[in-house]
């Protein structure tokens, strides 16, 4: 019988379909394929990392399809969980291939000077990367010696924050193809900087979740699939961190 889990994604699974024979849930078994999903974004993340700085032309389409396909993968995780290990692959490659291109663009925008002259390589992606995995630690040695509890209040917070941030998001993108959109995201002005930080915050404590949810999976005897599709969630949570963190340090290096 499974303990009923606070998390609840998976209190709401029903886990009575699976045999025992089919494996259950590990630690071990989700950080491996973790670490396989993160190497996919990275290997294809490098093809399209080289074609902007090759000046191939067609990188542009590749990366958008990477996104668009990487979206349309998401959503098939989400909702056919069982799949996830065929579409959480497909789903790193993709935005991989977006994620190199638009790394190397903007990496490229602070390589020249305003009279074009090469500066050397500006380093802003590597930090970006870095501090994308420091956060990651810091927030995994917080959620250990639990120093942040993931209570249902603040679940319930960080879920909501989450949701304000995708319908600003929304509306931006609407406004986006009308002319207009927000401005106060992108200018690099004190308040587009405050929010970029509250919104690097906010993507930080999904990792909480993120953590949860595997602890609660291994705790519950979830059946083995569900490995992929936990890795898949902390995929797009970290995901989600580096590009917030690589736009805060974007506005932050245009301020100076």
């Amino acid at each position: 019988m499974f303990s009923k889990s606070s998390n609840p994604v998976f209190a709401k699974a029903d886990y009575s379909a699976y045999s025992a024979s089919q494996g259950v849930m590990t630690m071990q078994g989700t950080m491996n394929k973790s670490i396989l999903l993160l190497l996919l974004v990275i290997v294809s993340a490098s093809v399209t990392w080289n074609m902007v700085f090759q000046g191939n032309t067609s990188v542009m389409g590749l990366m958008m399809g990477g996104f668009f396909i990487g979206l349309i993968f998401a959503l098939i995780t989400i909702f056919k969980r069982d799949w996830a290990h065929i579409t959480a692959p497909i789903y790193a490659i993709a935005q991989g291939l977006f994620l190199g291109g638009l790394s190397a663009f903007i990496e490229a925008s602070f390589l020249t000077t305003e009279t074009g002259a090469a500066t050397g390589n500006s380093g802003i992606v590597m930090k970006a990367v870095a501090l994308t995995f420091g956060v990651f630690l810091l927030m995994f040695l917080l959620y250990r010696n639990k120093i942040i509890k993931p209570t249902q209040k603040f679940m319930m917070g960080v879920v909501s924050a989450t949701g304000a941030i995708a319908l600003m998001y929304f509306i931006h993108i609407i406004l986006s193809l009308f002319g207009g959109g927000l401005p106060f995201l992108y200018n690099g002005g004190p308040l587009s900087i405050l929010i970029s930080l509250a919104i690097v915050t906010v993507a930080a404590l999904n990792l909480i979740l993120d953590f949860k949810f595997i602890e609660d999976g291994v705790k519950n005897g979830a059946p083995q699939k569900m490995e992929w599709f936990a890795s898949f969630g902390l995929m797009v949570t970290l995901i989600w961190l580096y590009i917030e963190i690589l736009r805060l340090l974007s506005m932050l290096a245009n301020r100076n």
